[in-house]
């Protein structure tokens, strides 16, 4: 009767190696060997074939298996630890689980030291006073492959009257290392050091609980496959071992993964002897233990140097699992001295949270997911703990969670306001001609001022907007997070129609002063450009702000216009008809006097009053018709909204990491929009890409119209469409009676048809402002790296502080301040209706028929 075997693919005489998505196996005499495996073979028949046809010697070198494990997202794989029977199987089934069709299987090999104590020294002896026997595996190649001794003051478990002593380790050791050993003790290192090189070369296993998504599993389960885990192998000494300086980056040692932990299930254990970077760590890898287990425990010591923990149900179920751990002398590490488990109760029900999935463990958790997604909202963080552990957490324990992770990411809200001026003093530091501005007010404290405003504009940005259109779209939006306030940002539009920072601002609130102190900033240190044309909604500050002759934006120094969508808005509001509200866009955006005139008289006919109301609004303002061509086109304050949507997750951050992510993102802007430019440099393109694509559909446009030449010398020509309308054009004066050349800034159609008419290069009218060499030039500057933080220079000013108004009084959700309107309404969405009695327009809540039903 045949024997069912598996192939496999076996390498020897190197290293295993892994990266964050593969696993590989290096080295200069490494040997790569077929063999078939029988699918029923254990774990001791596996050891037995691979000595024979490797020829290692058996009683000098054990083996460490591990096997190339595919996850299911992307193509990545972790390695898979073989070390037990069921590991065994587990590897051999791969290519009926898995698109596998040969398993790779990479042996490491480890020079069994007999007298790894003797090594040592008086290590071992005086660091862990006892020593406890742990089972080993045969060939070392299971969890406890090297006997762990416990580290423990006499034997006693926690009834010693200094629980705090150090640990005190002798300097004074015998430095000379077994002959057979394949460990080089360094002389000069700390006997510390050497002892956990010694503990690595025994091991070789690691694993690192700070990681953004730790899924500590040593068999990889077919469900929580997608979530890579972070557990690093290596073979010993590590990098981060190698250099005393770098011993603090150690997280474990001795460390083994445990499985997806069931009740009664034991191969999930601590161990004693792992050591943790830090006490929190230890309490993670607690908390993620338990809830695994579906058990729970309580604390019953937690002190600088000691955590004590044993299980909720000891005194109930007599379950004899505890937990003690101390700190090690002069270091952060805490060490696993007693331990005893598995639980021996068992859970009778389980609930929907745990008590052990605190916010401190959710906010670890979501680092990761916060970092790449800053609008990360509270529903997500629950469905993405619901995913991981299975447990559905409280809104208030998921918010809790988001603010801890915002803190220990991007530091303290009160904080972030004292540190602001230096880290200002950092960006000038690297980027020499940045512009930063503030304004605080005394307090009867000494050497301390209270916040107002900070002003702030890069230099990249400052230069840059001089090849810019003459625009400037400005906007305010509210900050969130635990102190309230707005921000304020003023954005110009280069040649290829695309947003342009120019320049920002954080508040206390939006007010005339507050508007006033932001253009007057923008006048005096950003730009005196003559003519520019601001446009923004129709907010008392700004209007003010606009009319004041001291500040700079009177007429022939700016110009002010109205955002299109924000007054469609109020006239919606006043008058609540999408009928005038249609028509009011339609005048808004006629593009000859013609056109707006025949909207406005439509708008008469049906609500006079509605009428009365725009006439009272200048027309210049608002319609495009009225504008002179200042604008370019743009109606509304979109490129301000669309920056203020790029900002959206960082407005609820603090105001460091707020300025620090402005500053990130026209650094991403420049060298993307840089790199474009000097591409269509290189290949000669005459104008951007915006320009280019209107230009070429009107050039089609134009091929069929009928041209009639009335004077050569003034050149006055007569157009028709296809549609037979007509247009009079004169080249000379830029000028069409349908109006586009002069309110976009390139031909229309019509001048198009003209010029080719008259064999006359029609790229003669395009506004410089299009060129590629004015594209380029808006994006050339440079932005320059921030120092590393111990390089920024020291702040030597008064101390800001945020001021009380300012903060967020009580806990949760916020209360919005924002003045909502039709634009917050999309259209076509119904009205609500009632749970109760089915009507529209209300909800049960507000039901009067409640009693009724």
């Amino acid at each position: 009767m045949s024997v069912s075997t598996t192939p496999v693919i076996y390498y020897y005489n190197g290293q295993m190696l892994r990266t964050k998505t593969n696993v590989t196996y290096e080295g200069r005499k490494a040997v790569i060997a077929p063999m078939d495996i029988p699918v029923e073979c254990t774990f001791e028949e596996l050891i037995d074939m691979i000595y024979s046809r490797t020829s290692i010697d058996k009683r000098r070198f054990k083996l460490l298996l591990n096997c190339k494990y595919p996850l299911r997202s992307g193509n990545r794989f972790q390695p898979f630890p073989i070390w037990d029977d069921s590991s065994v199987r587990r590897m051999l089934n791969m290519v009926n689980t898995t698109t596998i069709e040969e398993i790779e299987l990479f042996i490491e090999v480890v020079r069994v030291n007999a007298q790894l104590n003797q090594s040592v020294g008086g290590h071992v002896d005086l660091f862990v006073r006892n020593n406890y026997n742990v089972a080993h595996s045969e060939y070392g190649c299971g969890p406890s492959s090297c006997a762990v001794p416990e580290i423990g003051p006499n034997g006693d478990d926690e009834g010693r009257a200094d629980e705090e002593a150090d640990y005190e380790v002798d300097e004074d050791v015998d430095d000379e290392c077994n002959e057979d050993a394949d460990v080089e003790v360094d002389e000069h290192a700390s006997s510390f050091q050497n002892f956990n090189q010694l503990l690595e070369n025994e091991q070789g296993i690691y694993v690192s609980t700070q990681a953004p998504s730790c899924d500590v599993s040593n068999h990889p389960d077919d469900e929580t496959l997608d979530d890579s885990s972070p557990v690093n192998y290596h073979l010993s000494p590590t990098p981060q071992f190698e250099h005393v300086e770098n011993l603090d980056n150690a997280v474990a040692i001795c460390w083994t993964p445990w499985v997806q932990h069931t009740t009664g299930y034991s191969s999930g254990e601590f161990v004693i002897g792992q050591v943790f970077n830090s006490k929190s760590d230890l309490q993670d890898a607690a908390k993620i233990y338990s809830i695994k287990a579906h058990q729970e425990f309580i604390v019953v010591a937690s002190l600088k140097k000691l955590l004590v923990l044993r299980c909720k149900k000891a005194e109930e179920c007599h379950c004899p699992w505890k937990l003690r751990a101390m700190v090690f002398k002069d270091t952060s590490l805490f060490v696993i001295n007693k331990y005893t488990g598995p639980h021996t109760c068992v859970n009778p029900c389980l609930n929907r949270d745990h008590h052990q999935l605190d916010s401190n463990l959710v906010a670890t958790h979501i680092k990761a997911l916060l970092k790449a997604q800053f609008t990360l909202t509270t529903a997500a963080i629950q469905a993405s703990v619901m995913e991981k552990w299975g447990y559905q957490i409280s809104y208030k324990k998921a918010l809790d969670g988001k603010h801890k992770a915002i803190r220990q990411l991007f530091g303290d809200f009160s904080q972030s306001y004292t540190e602001l001026p230096r880290l200002f003093l950092a960006i000038e530091q690297s980027n020499p001609g940045c512009v930063v501005v503030w304004k605080t007010c005394e307090i009867n404290m000494p050497n301390t001022e209270v916040f107002q405003h900070v002003f702030w504009s890069f230099k990249p940005s400052i230069e840059g907007f001089e090849h810019c259109r003459p625009i400037m779209s400005v906007d305010g939006t509210h900050l969130y997070g635990k102190y309230k306030g707005k921000l304020l940002i003023a954005m110009g539009c280069d040649g290829n129609n695309q947003l342009f920072p120019l320049a920002f601002a954080i508040t206390e609130c939006e007010n005339t002063d507050s508007w006033g102190w932001f253009l007057a900033c923008i006048r005096n240190k950003v730009t005196q450009r003559t003519g520019i044309y601001v446009i923004s909604d129709r907010h008392p500050g700004i209007m003010v702000a606009m009319s004041d002759p001291h500040l700079g934006w009177v007429a022939l120094f700016a110009y002010h216009r109205i955002c299109m969508r924000h007054l469609a808005s109020n006239f919606m509001t006043r008058f609540k008809d999408k009928i005038l509200k249609n028509l009011v866009c339609k005048a808004a955006l006629a593009t000859t006097e013609r056109k707006f005139n025949k909207h406005m008289s439509t708008i008469r006919r049906i609500n006079s009053e509605a009428l009365e109301w725009l006439e009272a609004i200048p027309s210049q303002l608002w319609a495009l018709s009225h504008d002179e061509g200042r604008r370019y086109g743009l109606m509304t304050t979109n490129i301000s909204e669309v920056f203020n949507s790029v900002l959206k997750g960082a407005r609820s951050l603090p105001v460091t990491a707020l300025v620090q992510l402005t500053f990130f993102r026209l650094n991403g802007y420049f060298v993307a929009r840089r790199e474009l430019g000097a591409n269509r440099l290189a290949s000669v393109e005459q104008f951007t890409p915006y320009v280019d694509a209107q230009l070429q559909g009107r050039v089609l446009k134009a091929g069929s119209m009928e041209i009639v030449l009335y004077d050569h010398v003034k050149g006055l020509f007569h157009v028709k469409s296809r549609r037979g309308r007509t247009h009079r054009l004169n080249p000379h004066e830029k000028n069409c009676t349908c109006g586009k050349t002069l309110i976009y800034g390139f031909p229309c159609s019509h001048m198009i048809a003209a010029c080719q008419h008259r064999c006359v290069d029609f790229r003669l009218f395009v506004e410089g402002y299009y060129i590629t060499r004015s594209y380029y030039d808006t994006w050339a500057s440079l932005f320059h790296p921030i120092f590393n933080e111990d390089e920024w220079p020291l702040y030597n000013g008064l101390t800001i502080v945020a001021p009380y108004s300012m903060q967020r009084l009580g806990s949760g959700r916020p209360i919005s301040t924002r003045l909502h309107n039709e634009m917050d309404v999309r259209e076509g969405i119904t009205s609500i209706t009632c749970g109760l009695c089915k009507q529209l327009g209300h909800n049960r809540r507000s039901c009067k028929n409640r009693n009724q039903v």
